[in-house]
């Protein structure tokens, strides 16, 4: 059952990726927004096979409550590999995953969070929308500095000094674990909306889809399949 219960109002755009994370965001923002559109980034990402999953899932998630297809807008498409470039990574290069001399994941891409947020907001300038949506979390951020909410906070300033806006950035899952996420999801959309989320969106770092596990489909190996694979672990067996 929807957690929403007011009539939504105003509009958004949700930094849609295709993984478990953004489809649950997005589903989140078809609840709370009378209009939705979206928009992803082509960063030269060596999982670019979650470009092809958020089609998918943009095709499919409407069809699961009446109203979300009214709701759902435009979708936007944004090519940034140049940026990949310059900010490699694990996630842009065939390397393997392990902690730099920082203390941060060689999947850190420098800065993605802030171009794909300021991006959005230059989009969401030209569109007439207030209301930047993103999957960040602290809670399980990898080890992420720009997925911390105080970084968020920073850049939303900027953003609307620089644009002489007031966007809002909100984060669904800052708090959340990746267990309560399943549980987010379940409570959106129910059983047909984790099934979506189990079978078609994409979250593995290498770009597999392979054998489908438990929890979806991934190497099993990468940090963001361990984090996928462990959250659907402990929400199945609270019997959520």
């Amino acid at each position: 059952m929807s957690e929403t219960t007011s009539t939504p109002q105003g509009s958004a755009l949700v930094l849609f990726s295709g993984g478990q994370d953004s489809a649950t965001c997005l589903a989140w923002a078809l609840d709370h927004y009378a209009r939705v559109e979206t928009v992803g980034f082509d960063y030269g990402q060596r999982h670019a096979v979650e470009l092809d999953a958020r089609r998918v899932l943009l095709d499919r998630l409407p069809q699961l409550k009446p109203e979300w297809a009214g709701r759902l807008g435009k979708d936007h498409s944004v090519d940034i590999r140049g940026f990949g470039q310059i900010a490699s990574s694990a996630l842009t290069e065939d390397r393997a995953i392990e902690m730099d001399e920082r203390g941060l994941p060689t999947s850190f891409v420098p800065g993605r969070n802030l171009v794909f947020l300021t991006y959005a907001a230059a989009l969401a300038d030209r569109r007439g929308i207030e209301v930047l949506i993103g999957g960040m979390c602290e809670t399980d951020f990898s080890g992420y500095p720009d997925c911390r909410r105080d970084t968020l906070e920073a850049l939303q300033a900027a953003l609307n000094l620089g644009m002489a806006r007031d966007f809002r950035i909100e984060t669904p899952l800052m708090a959340l674990t990746k267990a309560q996420t399943w549980a987010l999801a379940d409570r959106i959309g129910g059983t047909a909306l984790i099934e979506l989320i189990l079978e078609d969106s994409h979250t593995c770092y290498l770009g597999e889809r392979g054998a489908r596990h438990a929890w979806g489909h991934g190497c099993g190996t990468c940090p963001a399949c361990e984090l996928r694979a462990a959250g659907w672990t402990e929400y199945a067996g609270s019997g959520a």
